[in-house]
């Protein structure tokens, strides 16, 4: 496969202000492609580099998955058990049969934050509620556990963040710690992911992107850019919004691989697909604990991955086992991530 022209193929979408980020492609130890483009701030501006950390927004989820299967790997929690029985949920419309599988996997039915899939918008939840409102992992409640269910649990797969806010309410029962404190110590130190965090944007911290997304008129042209600032919670919470670098995520990723992270009984379940997502002609999706697989129309593996998209953030972390390619990209905007993501699986789809 060719990256040759990749870095100029990027740069002319960042001076057309159509990407803003960096890139990573690794096969094993050697850096087969790297960049950084645009800006992390653009109120000064200050440019982005290797060494930036951003909101990962949804491929968080992957680190929740892992301090959960975790827990399973200690004997302290059982895939199978109802939700219910872990976390105290009186009053909510969460069913007692949901289980900390069916959150993981996607098939719990129970109503989302903001269902992307029924076009609803995740910064809408912002208008009448105040985002520095919403620090713990229990404050997320009122935006989903009150709505009715999609279907009965076990009956459908629709991604659902709130499924993994309720798991993070799981490892918080379970450990006595908080989320953010089980996964830095749990999954970040012992990934080596030293530049990981989960970031208050409140507060100074170094080397972390600022959210910024295009205002665009009646016409598609950009005439301005908007912080995320009141579109998003202040801290990350176990549905999204932790902080890495591109490097981070290549090593979480091996890491997992190397079982590192878990027993290697539950390394296998975390790599293997588990549900039907949808079929496609280029090869159907299925969901895994977190992980979301490409498959041939042999049903193999093409390419295993979690993607995320917030106002100001967007990401992708990705491995083709054919190929031994891990690919991380991560952007301080919502737009325009994809579109190199695209163009990079195309590259190595043509090899």
């Amino acid at each position: 496969m060719s990256f040759t022209g990749l870095d100029a193929w990027v740069s002319d979408r960042a001076a057309a202000n159509q990407f803003s980020g960096v890139v990573l492609i690794r096969r094993g130890d050697q850096t087969v492609f790297a960049g950084a483009y645009g800006w992390a701030s653009r109120r000064w501006p200050v440019p982005n580099t290797l060494a930036t950390r951003f909101d990962t927004a949804s491929i968080t989820k992957l680190f929740t998955s892992v301090a959960a299967m975790q827990l399973v790997d200690e004997g302290r929690l059982d895939l199978d058990e109802p939700i219910t029985e872990i976390a105290d949920l009186t009053g909510t419309t969460i069913s007692p049969e949901v289980t900390v599988r069916h959150l993981l996997t996607h098939t719990s039915g129970i109503a989302d934050d903001a269902d992307k899939e029924a076009g609803e918008s995740y910064e809408a939840l912002w208008v009448d509620r105040p985002v520095y409102a919403v620090m713990r992992t229990r404050d997320h409640l009122p935006h989903f556990a009150y709505k009715p269910p999609n279907f009965p649990p076990g009956e459908g797969c629709r991604y659902c963040n709130a499924g993994y806010v309720l798991v993070g309410l799981a490892i918080e029962e379970i450990t006595g710690t908080t989320y953010r404190d089980q996964v830095r110590n749990a999954v970040f130190a012992r990934a080596g992911m030293t530049a990981s965090d989960f970031y208050d944007r409140r507060e100074a911290a170094p080397d972390v992107a600022e959210g910024w997304d295009p205002i665009v008129d009646t016409e598609g042209r950009i005439t301005g850019w908007k912080q995320n600032i009141f579109s998003y919670p202040p801290i990350g919470s176990p549905d999204g919004g932790a902080h890495a670098t591109v490097d981070d995520l290549v090593r979480f990723l091996r890491a997992v691989r190397a079982g590192e992270l878990l027993s290697a009984e539950r390394t296998k379940q975390f790599l293997t697909p588990q549900v039907l997502h949808h079929k496609h002609d280029a090869g159907d999706v299925w969901y895994g604990f977190g992980l979301e697989f490409t498959l041939d129309r042999d049903g193999s593996v093409w390419n295993y991955y979690k993607d995320g998209g917030s106002p100001g953030a967007s990401g992708i972390a990705r491995y083709y086992p054919a190929d031994d390619l891990d690919v991380a990209m991560l952007s301080n905007a919502e737009y325009g991530g994809q579109d190199v993501t695209r163009e990079i699986d195309r590259r190595i789809r043509a090899s």
